[in-house]
C-alpha cells in the first residue's frame, strides 16, 4: 500500500470510488461537487494505492487567514473499509499538517455516518446541522488542535 499526491489522470478512479460509495455515505447529487473539486479545489490531495489499483484518498484545504485545515474529501473502496486504510491516510495528512506550523486547527465536515471514526482519530464534535449535504446527509462538524 502506497499514499501518493494525487494528480488529474486519478480523478476517474477517484469519482468510481464515490459511485462505489454511494448512496450510503455519499448522496447521489455529491458527485458533481467531488468533480469540480477535483478540477478547481484540490490543494493537498493524496489516493491510496495497492498494486496500481486507487482503493482510498483524501485531502486538506487551507484557511489561512484562520490558521484551520479542513480535512476534505475521504473516499475508501467499500470492501475495504475498517482495515486501517483511512487510519493510515489520516494520520499521513496530519503528519503532513504538524509541519505546517502556521496551522492551528485541523477542522473535518462529515455525516452522522462515518463521524465516529473521526472521534477515534482525535476529533471532537463542535457542530452539527441536520440534512446539510442532502436529506438525511448531515454535518457534523469535529476538530482537533494541530500539535505542529
Amino acid at each position: 500500500m502506497e499514499i501518493r499526491t494525487y494528480n488529474q489522470e486519478d480523478k476517474a478512479s477517484v469519482v468510481h470510488l464515490l459511485q462505489l460509495n454511494t448512496p450510503e455515505f455519499f448522496h447521489p447529487s455529491e458527485q458533481k461537487d467531488l468533480e469540480h473539486y477535483l478540477d478547481h479545489e484540490v490543494e493537498d490531495y493524496f489516493v491510496v494505492e495497492e498494486n496500481t489499483v486507487i482503493i482510498g484518498a483524501g485531502g486538506i484545504n487551507y484557511f489561512p487567514e484562520e490558521k484551520i485545515a479542513r480535512i476534505s474529501w475521504d473516499i475508501i473502496k467499500p470492501n475495504l473499509q475498517g482495515k486501517g486504510i483511512g487510519k493510515k491516510l489520516m494520520e499521513h495528512r496530519i503528519n503532513h499538517l504538524r509541519e505546517k506550523q502556521e496551522i492551528e486547527l485541523i477542522v473535518v465536515r462529515t455525516t452522522q455516518l462515518v463521524y465516529k471514526f473521526y472521534e477515534k482519530m482525535g476529533f471532537s464534535l463542535s457542530k452539527v446541522e441536520k440534512d446539510f449535504w442532502a436529506p438525511n446527509f448531515d454535518l457534523y462538524q469535529m476538530e482537533q488542535r494541530n500539535k505542529g
